[in-house]
């Protein structure tokens, strides 16, 4: 009897032994390991990625789209985009909730529509529309043809910080027009804010929207 208690005594010390030890490697030193070594050499991408401007203000990350809309008007549930500024993909797979109803980034997700569901494709209706109807400027219109898909569409997470090339040269005529700017311009800032592919093949050529803003609100304020 006194050898089964002694034993049981002897592997519950060793078990408490061995979470302590465990708890300490895996839950204190580990951490401050990995994140020293993350804070050394990829300051960055280990705070968030963080975009900064007006003075050192962080206003966004690098890795997570943003909302430009207008503010509410009474009475009004869904905001108007902001013109002046160049407009990111279409946001209808983000979740909502009773934080999450503008944009908070609380939430993220796809439609989880299919391509023949017809809610899906009057939303790629309106949208194209809204895309014309918004872009075509005096002397510039654009054609239902020339929107490409990631105007129409959201992307998996619904929180896509960046569009092609070819949406962001559409809206160049608008955001000139706008922001009271040459449109040549404005284009050579997006020709200067478009990325190429990963390593020359991964991916596709991107425009980061914040990145791009940013540089546009600095030629605004310097016009």
């Amino acid at each position: 009897m006194n050898t089964s208690v002694t034993n049981a005594a002897r592997l519950l010390g060793a078990g408490l032994r061995a979470l302590l030890v465990l708890t300490v490697v895996t839950g204190i030193v580990y951490p401050l390991v990995v994140t020293g070594i993350a804070q050394g050499l990829f300051p960055g991408n280990a705070n968030g990625s963080e975009t900064k401007a007006d003075g050192g203000r962080v206003v966004g990350s690098s890795l997570i789209g943003q909302a430009y809309n207008l503010p509410l008007k009474e009475g009004q549930e869904t905001p108007e985009p902001d013109l002046k500024w160049f407009q990111g993909r279409p946001q209808n797979g983000l979740g909502t909730n009773t934080v999450n109803t503008q944009y908070d980034l609380i939430l993220s997700g796809a439609t989880n529509r299919s391509a023949d569901n017809a809610e899906l494709a009057q939303w790629v209706k309106d949208a194209k529309a809204a895309v014309v109807k918004d872009n075509s400027v005096p002397g510039h219109r654009v054609a239902p043809a020339d929107v490409p898909a990631d105007a129409v569409t959201s992307s998996g997470s619904g929180l896509d910080p960046d569009i092609s090339p070819e949406y962001a040269d559409l809206q160049v005529h608008r955001v000139a027009e706008k922001n009271g700017l040459p449109a040549e311009r404005v284009q050579t800032l997006v020709d200067r804010h478009t990325e190429p592919r990963t390593l020359g093949f991964i991916g596709e050529p991107r425009v980061n929207v914040l990145e791009l803003n940013i540089a546009l609100g600095e030629l605004a304020a310097g016009h």
